[in-house]
């Protein structure tokens, strides 16, 4: 997609993706403001209705994890960039730009919480699970032996992350060659910190399932995997 589109069309087709298809929609694009706009990253909207994840996701927790917790960290953001050049830069870009420095935390945390959020979203879809395309599975195969390893050692991550943050699939590359890795980080970082491009995450903050699932995090990784993440979506990023 441009980078200059207007924030007319940009949320137009923010809106068309959401009905169209279950990918992040447009959420990294970089804006052009008209005078007077205030938003230089419009909060991107489900792409499914909230409650499309049930059971294994209810409403209740969408309204608090989408409606408030994901809606504050882009209004921060909004407020922090307001006015300043990183107002027209893409969302990602304006997380490495400020990642590890002390100065900028607060809006380093809001930025990539944004952009964990909408991609943690767009991971998941009303009846997600089983197997994945030919696409996918090769690339598990080829990185970790089998499918069902990968989803191991990413549920192991997930189960196993101290207190707040995110277990990640995401691209590297090792000896020249492109691999997949699983790894883990605290609060709101993100594997592009690091160099790598994210491909599947799993939040595992308490608001992303203590209302359904209490303290059973095991029984939320489950249920991540076996009826709500979209193997079509991963092809895509792949």
């Amino acid at each position: 997609m441009p980078c200059n589109v207007t924030r007319r069309s940009f949320m137009g087709l923010c809106a068309a993706a959401a009905v169209v298809t279950l990918g992040v929609p447009f959420f990294g694009a970089r804006v052009a403001h008209a005078a007077g706009e205030a938003e230089a990253f419009p909060m991107p909207p489900l792409p499914y209705p909230d409650t499309a994840l049930e059971p294994a996701i209810s409403a209740r927790t969408i309204s608090f994890h989408y409606g408030k917790h994901t809606a504050a960290y882009y209004a921060n953001l909004n407020k922090a960039v307001a006015g300043t050049p990183m107002a027209t830069m893409r969302l990602e870009d304006v997380v490495k730009s400020v990642a590890g420095d002390p100065a900028k935390a607060g809006l380093f945390n809001n930025a990539a919480q944004s952009w964990n959020h909408t991609f943690y979203w767009a991971g998941m879809k009303p009846g997600g699970g089983g197997t994945p395309p030919a696409k996918v599975a090769d690339a598990l195969k080829a990185s970790f032996g089998s499918v069902e390893a990968c989803i191991e050692q990413l549920s192991e991550a997930a189960k196993t992350q101290f207190a707040s943050g995110w277990a990640w699939l995401a691209k590297g590359t090792e000896n020249g060659k492109p691999v997949l890795k699983v790894m883990k980080t605290g609060n709101a970082d993100n594997p592009m910190t690091q160099g790598l491009t994210p491909v599947l995450t799993i939040d595992v903050w308490e608001h992303a399932y203590y209302l359904d699932y209490q303290n059973k995090r095991p029984d939320y990784v489950k249920a991540f995997f076996e009826k709500l993440v979209n193997w079509d979506e991963v092809a895509t990023r792949l």
